[in-house]
């Protein structure tokens, strides 16, 4: 059934709840862990079969991205009818059944940017999980300074022939196409890069993971070895990339705001308040014993409800109309720091347990929680550094100029 905006809400939430109660399989409402998460893609892995079942149904409804037009395979929701659609989610505690770049960075950059085709052709199978995207993006030598990027694209005539290499590409190994800058122009900068898509199974196209401390490897280097690449995929004009390119970075900055790098939920990790009151002790009012520690787990707790409500306000403003684009490098910076801290607070909190790396004698969660705090260690740099993002909000945000 249709919903326009005059369309009672109550009347669509009693249908949104009927539907998720008829379509939510019963272990898609309990707790996720790691191995059970649904990337999608041609290499998709389904370790909880019902997981698959809700992406389908999730995908044919068009709720994976509810917002994006019924065009394009989206759900065609207003934001009004998406909040309720939220709400009933939440309410269910129903997992997300999709996690997906090209949902959270890439689609919205293409519905912006795209021509038709490329809308029709790409769209549809990002909603239902059909094609994993990676982002080609950094490159030794022009992380923080994204422009300096020298990855080439020569025009051949009735093709682009693309050479170079790309790094921290995230989930290279496993994703099927990639949304790449490229550079068109050595002459000029920033007006010489362009965003241009192509498949991962591309003759010339080489992923190699990147081991990490923490003993998972999300990140790859990236090759391109005369990579020839069709000219209509291509995005926005030659030499206009740097524009999709900074948009693009304010999805990618919001997307990791909204999920505040993502917490241990499902994962069997406890939060540091009861991992102190574990391993630390309590006093006789059954508080943490430490009081310095209870001030600093108070501190990040009161700081975490903050931050939530600042995500909750920077969604409302834009619901409004109002700019919020710069808003993104202010969350993304708080995001980083509070998973640091929070981090930081349970290895604390954990003791001597946290020395475990592998093998009996250790409880796993406590490991986990070892490996999830080296990880976040990438939080400052990832999605723009945080030295990258305090320059973003010091000038356009405060208004302060560069040093003379």
């Amino acid at each position: 059934m249709a919903y326009d905006v005059t369309e009672d809400l109550d009347a669509f939430r009693a249908e949104t709840r009927d539907w998720l109660e008829a379509n939510c399989p019963p272990s898609m409402r309990t707790p996720m862990t790691d191995d059970e998460i649904v990337w999608g893609g041609k290499r998709g892995t389904f370790v909880n079969p019902e997981s698959k079942i809700w992406l389908d149904r999730m995908g044919e409804k068009g709720w994976t991205a509810p917002e994006w037009p019924a065009a394009y395979g989206g759900g065609g929701l207003t934001k009004d009818q998406n909040r309720v659609l939220q709400e009933e989610l939440r309410r269910i505690r129903a997992r997300p059944a999709l996690f997906s770049f090209g949902l959270w960075m890439f689609g919205p950059a293409l519905l912006e940017f795209g021509n038709e085709e490329q809308k029709k052709r790409f769209l549809p199978d990002i909603v239902k999980g059909k094609t994993r995207w990676c982002q080609g993006y950094s490159e030794p030598g022009a992380g923080s300074d994204l422009a300096g990027l020298q990855t080439r694209c020569e025009d051949k005539g009735d093709h682009y022939l693309i050479n170079g290499q790309k790094v921290w590409t995230s989930y290279a190994d496993q994703a099927d196409w990639i949304f790449c800058l490229v550079r068109t122009d050595t002459s000029s900068k920033h007006e010489g890069i362009s965003f241009i898509l192509f498949d991962m199974e591309s003759p010339g196209v080489e992923a190699r993971p990147i081991l990490l401390i923490s003993g998972s490897s999300p990140f790859c280097e990236t090759f391109f070895t005369d990579v020839k690449v069709p000219k209509e995929q291509l995005v926005g004009r030659v030499n206009g990339g740097w524009e999709i390119a900074k948009r693009l970075l304010q999805f990618e900055r919001s997307s990791i705001s909204a999920g505040g790098f993502g917490g241990t939920g499902g994962s069997g990790i406890l939060g540091p308040e009861e991992y102190a009151k574990m391993h630390v002790g309590t006093d006789s009012e059954g508080r943490i014993a430490d009081g310095d520690l209870r001030g600093r787990i108070a501190d990040h707790k009161m700081y975490a409800k903050a931050f939530n409500l600042t995500v909750q306000r920077q969604t409302e403003q834009a619901k409004a109309g109002q700019q919020v684009g710069h808003t993104a490098s202010i969350l993304k910076y708080g995001a980083a720091k509070m998973n640091q801290d929070r981090h930081e607070l349970l290895i604390e909190a954990l003791g001597s347990e946290a020395l475990g790396w592998e093998g009996e004698g250790f409880d796993e969660n406590a490991m986990k929680a070892t490996r999830g705090w080296l990880r976040s260690k990438g939080n400052s740099i990832e999605g723009g550094t945080s030295e990258i993002n305090l320059n973003v909000v010091a000038k356009r945000v405060l208004g302060l100029k560069d040093h003379q």
